[in-house]
């Protein structure tokens, strides 16, 4: 018999006023793996967060943390979980030392084991030549690895990471993948919100999607790239403005729509048949006299998968996916 799962969500619904932050979320997360959670600002990433974390409560359903109610045994769910947020949360005028032995006392640890794993995480962490300077001291990027440290002093079984990489340098980012990476090689079960489609794509067993309150999408970071189908033709745009003329030169020629990312100033199309879809593009744009910086052909990305999945839902996500040509900014999820 398998081990069940150590986060499970079911039919989780959460109202502010009229807002409706979830609407019957459903989530399964299993021992030692990691689950990618992406979505749109005000998607419900964080309500969902809240709600796992004990922080929320939902209006209807219910949620485990290994094997322990959210809402009947907050304090058994707190025990067994570390939690980091989008923000680090120390305290500037405490040493890095003294945050996390503060941390340890408030899990219930005694004064000497405190003492111990602090010191323990502050290694693992690099953080052992800081260890006692004020946290007022340290860098953006060494305050966030204290905060993740203070989410692994009791050593949970579960750790929830609401957006940790969030304004870190790619060096320190990519630090902290690794260091994610040997945890969870070690047995700990991750929940990974993250506006980065790369860190999901790196770090996640699975990912989920959530829209509007609503689960639209889970499986392997490969089984939803193999929605988007085959590859992806790629076409910057020299200007701005020619955008939507690139978007409509470009309809009919793929295996889907092409979709307009107005940030990076390219259109992406899936395609199936890479050559033929690759001659035919170059052939409509020198045609339609557009100027173009680059085109080319790759693999299909996360970020081609969110912007297929949500581009194409009208804002009470009822509607069938759009036919046409679909124009998005690029989102940060």
């Amino acid at each position: 018999m398998s081990d069940p799962p150590m986060i499970t969500a079911e039919a989780l619904v959460k109202s502010f006023g009229s807002t409706v932050a979830l609407a019957g979320v459903d989530l399964e997360v299993e021992r030692g793996t990691v689950l990618g959670l992406l979505g749109r600002n005000g998607a419900g990433k964080t309500t969902l967060v809240r709600i796992l974390a004990t922080l929320l409560a939902p209006d209807v359903g219910s949620a485990r943390i290994a094997g322990a109610d959210v809402l009947r045994d907050p304090q058994t769910v707190r025990s067994r979980i570390g939690l980091a947020g989008q923000y680090a949360a120390v305290d500037e005028m405490l040493t890095g030392r003294e945050n996390l032995e503060l941390v340890g006392r408030l899990y219930g640890l005694r004064r000497h084991e405190a003492e111990t794993r602090a010191s323990e995480v502050l290694e693992r962490l690099n953080l052992t030549a800081a260890a006692d300077r004020l946290v007022l001291t340290y860098s953006g990027g060494m305050r966030r690895r204290l905060d993740l440290g203070a989410s692994l002093v009791g050593r949970p079984l579960v750790l929830i990471m609401d957006e940790p990489t969030t304004g870190l340098d790619p060096g320190t980012r990519i630090e902290l993948w690794k260091f994610i990476g040997e945890l969870v090689r070690e047995g700990t079960t991750l929940l990974l919100t993250t506006q980065y489609l790369e860190e999901a794509d790196r770090l996640a067993d699975r990912v989920a999607v959530i829209e509007r309150g609503r689960m639209i999408a889970e499986g392997s970071p490969g089984e939803l790239k193999q929605r988007v189908g085959g590859d992806v033709l790629e076409v910057r745009s020299a200007s701005f403005g020619d955008l939507d003329r690139l978007v409509h030169v470009l309809s009919g020629l793929g295996s889907g729509p092409p979709v307009a990312d107005v940030r990076e100033q390219r259109v992406t199309l899936p395609t199936a048949d890479r050559v033929a879809t690759l001659l035919a593009a170059a052939r409509r744009i020198d045609e339609s006299g557009l100027q173009i910086d680059d085109i080319s052909l790759r693999r299909p990305s996360l970020d081609d998968v969110f912007l297929a999945l949500t581009s194409s839902r009208e804002p009470h996500g009822s509607a069938p996916p759009t036919k046409g040509p679909v124009t998005s900014e690029r989102v940060v999820v």
